[in-house]
């Protein structure tokens, strides 16, 4: 079996120190995996993501565990900022998946809608976004957002 090839790395990919998520938590993107099972294998480069949902929740988790190096690489190049920052007061404490369109192993495109759960500066609120996605040299990317109806 050969490794997957990994997504080009992007000029200027810092990454900020992760959160304290233990390798034994659940994972923050809330499947039931720990989080050294789920999502960590891909933000560590082990193995990519095999579907759209996949990736935004591997994504969502990067942001909770502050991983920006991995958010730009899975990021579409042709939409990938030159550098990204966190708020470092701001943390993620929930993913919800509404619903999905595409992006399965078969697909080379799809569509997530999720609602991300934060708190910062004590105030909890939330981000809502219909994400697409797309193939790119053979694993998922972000590509943006679809505008708001």
């Amino acid at each position: 079996m050969s490794k997957p090839n990994k997504p080009n790395r992007p000029k200027n990919a810092p990454r900020r120190p992760a959160a304290a998520v233990a390798p034994a938590a659940p994972c923050p993107c809330g499947r039931p995996e720990a989080y050294r099972d789920c999502c960590a294998p891909f933000h560590q480069g082990h193995a990519t993501a095999p579907t759209a949902e996949r990736l935004m929740r591997s994504r969502y988790s990067a942001f909770a565990v502050g991983d920006t190096g991995y958010l730009l690489r899975t990021w579409h190049p042709t939409t990938r900022p030159g550098s990204l920052d966190l708020e470092p007061a701001q943390r993620w404490t929930g993913l919800d998946i509404l619903g999905t369109t595409g992006g399965s192993a078969f697909h080379t495109e799809g569509t997530v809608e999720f609602r991300a759960h934060f708190i910062l500066h004590g105030r909890a609120d939330s981000q809502y976004e219909h994400s697409r996605f797309v193939r790119d040299g053979g694993q998922w990317v972000y590509l943006d957002a679809l505008p708001s109806v």
